[in-house]
């Protein structure tokens, strides 16, 4: 399934941007594929990502995969980058 999501428009590098720019870029860029609506609608979904920097694509994707029906949507990261200047102490 993990074909379902599709990005259906460039998007810049996330690199540089902040963090209303990350979520501009990504807004609108991934939708599931009407072939494949039918295996997310009423499912959990689990979406993985490597990198959580900003949350942007993964909002994004979750977006996305809410619209075509999932009954949820779970993420699992396997690393998140910290601002270590508003890190907690």
């Amino acid at each position: 399934m993990s074909e379902a999501l599709r990005r259906v428009r460039p998007t810049q590098q996330q690199i540089g941007l902040s963090r209303t720019q990350r979520a501009t870029n990504v807004q609108g860029a991934f939708k599931v594929a009407p072939d494949r609506q039918s295996l997310i609608q009423g499912r959990r979904v689990i979406l993985i990502d490597d990198v959580l920097t900003s949350g942007a694509t993964v909002d994004a994707c979750a977006r996305a995969l809410l619209r075509a029906k999932a009954a949820s949507v779970d993420v699992l990261v396997f690393a998140r980058v910290v601002d270590t200047h508003k890190a907690p102490i």
